[in-house]
C-alpha cells in the first residue's frame, strides 16, 4: 500500500520560502500590537488573536504540503463554486463592518469570502488554462469563461462596496492569463479595448460611490480635504516621515499613540512600522517580500507542470498585488482603496488564506515534475 506522505518529499521542502513568510508575520504580529496596545489594560486582544491566526495558518501550510496538488484540478470548480455561494450570502445575510457588508459569521467567528474567492479563482483558472496551453497563444475566444470566473465575484464584491478587493481580483486573473500565454491578435485586440477605456472613464467615475469619488480626488490632491478624504494619507505620510531613518522606537509612535492615524493596524499598519523602526525598519519588511516573491519565482520555474505552474504563480500575484497596492496607497502613490498588507495587517481570513496559498507554492515545489530523483532513504 502507498504512504499517505512520502517523506522523501521534505528533501524539495523550501525552508527559506517558509522561513520569510513567517518573518513577515511575525513583524505584523509585533506591529498589531503596537497599533492597539492599551496601556490601561496593559496589552492589545487584537494582537492575542492575530497570533491564533498565524498559528491556525501556518497549520494550515503544512497541511496543503500532506497531499498531491494535482487533485485540485477535480475539486477546483467545487471550491470556487463554494467560494461565490458565500460572497452571494454576505449579501443577505453578512455583518457590517466599517461601512462594509463583508463577512459572514456569528459572533467572534468571521469568514470573509472576498478573500478565500481569490485563491479559489487562482485554482479554477490554473485548472482551466492547463487544458488550454496553446503554441500561438490563447485566442480571444479563450478568455470567455476566464472573463465570466473573474467578474462574477468582482461583482458581488462590488456590491459589498469593496472596490480595492475586486481590483486585486482582476489584477490576479490578468497575471494569471498572461502567464498562461496570449496570442498576439489577442494582445492586440485586448490593446485596443485599452484605448477605448479611456473616454469612457469619466462615465465609469460618475458610476463610483461618493466617497470613492473622493478618495480619487484626494489622490490627485489630498490638501485639497485634509480633513475629510484626505486625511488618512495626509497622516500616513505623517507618520512615515517622522520615523526617520531608525524610527522612534517601538510602542513610542506619536501618531499611533494619540491617535493620529487612521486604520492602524489594518489598512495603515505599514505606516505604525515606518514610525517605529524607520526607513530600516521599513526595508527590511520590504526586502523579506521580495526574498518571498523571489523564492516563489524559483518554484515556478522549476515546475514542469502546466497546472503547478499557474498555481503557485497565481498565489505569488495575489500577494505582490496586495502589497504593492498597499504600499502604494499609505504613501500617496495610489488611491486609498481599502487594500490590507499581506502577513501584516490585522485579519484573520486574510492571514489564513494567504498562508494556505504559501502552503500551495511549497506543496508545488515538493512535488515538481522533473528527472531528479528523490533521495533514498
Amino acid at each position: 500500500m502507498r504512504p499517505i506522505f512520502d517523506p522523501r518529499l521534505l528533501a524539495r521542502f523550501d525552508v527559506g520560502l517558509l522561513l520569510a513568510t513567517l518573518a513577515i508575520t511575525g513583524i505584523g504580529s509585533l506591529t498589531v500590537y503596537s497599533a492597539t496596545f492599551d496601556p490601561v489594560a496593559g496589552g492589545s486582544g487584537f494582537a492575542l488573536r492575530q497570533i491564533g491566526f498565524a498559528t491556525i495558518g501556518l497549520l494550515a501550510a503544512l497541511g496543503m504540503t500532506a497531499f498531491d496538488y494535482r487533485k485540485l484540478e477535480r475539486w477546483a470548480p467545487l471550491i470556487y463554486g463554494l467560494s461565490v455561494a458565500l460572497l452571494g450570502a454576505v449579501l443577505l445575510v453578512g455583518q457590517v463592518g466599517g461601512g462594509s457588508r463583508r463577512w459572514i459569521g456569528a459572533g467572534p467567528l468571521r469568514l470573509q469570502p472576498s478573500e478565500t474567492v481569490k485563491l479559489a479563482l487562482v485554482v479554477l483558472l490554473a485548472r482551466y488554462y492547463h487544458h488550454r496551453e496553446r503554441p500561438e497563444g490563447l485566442r480571444l475566444r479563450d478568455l470567455g469563461w476566464p472573463i465570466l470566473w473573474t467578474a462574477t465575484p468582482a461583482a458581488l464584491i462590488l456590491v459589498q462596496p469593496d472596490l480595492g478587493t475586486a481590483g486585486v481580483l482582476g489584477l490576479v486573473a490578468v497575471s494569471v492569463t498572461c502567464m498562461a500565454g496570449l496570442s498576439r491578435g489577442t494582445l492586440g485586440i485586448i490593446g485596443v479595448g485599452v484605448a477605448a477605456f479611456v473616454p469612457i472613464a469619466p462615465i465609469l467615475f460618475g458610476q463610483l460611490k461618493t466617497y470613492q469619488q473622493k478618495r480619487i480626488l484626494t489622490f490627485l490632491d489630498p490638501e485639497s480635504d485634509p480633513l475629510g478624504a484626505g486625511y488618512h494619507v495626509i497622516q500616513s505620510k505623517i507618520a512615515i516621515g517622522s520615523g526617520g531613518f531608525l524610527g522612534k522606537g517601538y510602542l513610542s509612535g506619536t501618531q499611533t499613540r494619540l491617535d493620529f492615524l487612521p486604520e492602524q493596524h489594518t489598512d495603515f499598519v505599514f505606516s505604525v512600522l515606518s514610525e517605529e523602526w524607520g526607513f530600516v525598519g521599513a526595508a527590511v519588511v520590504v526586502g523579506l517580500y521580495l526574498a518571498l516573491i523571489l523564492r516563489g519565482l524559483v518554484v515556478v520555474h522549476r515546475a514542469k507542470e502546466r497546472f503547478g505552474t499557474l498555481l503557485a504563480f497565481g498565489v505569488l500575484a495575489n500577494i505582490f498585488w496586495q502589497a504593492t497596492i498597499n504600499l502604494g496607497m499609505i504613501t500617496g502613490l495610489f488611491p486609498v482603496v481599502g487594500i490590507t498588507l499581506p502577513f501584516v495587517s490585522y485579519g484573520g481570513s486574510s492571514l489564513v488564506t494567504l498562508m494556505l496559498g504559501v502552503g500551495l507554492v511549497l506543496n508545488v515545489n515538493m512535488r515538481r515534475l522533473s528527472r531528479e530523483r528523490l533521495p533514498r532513504l
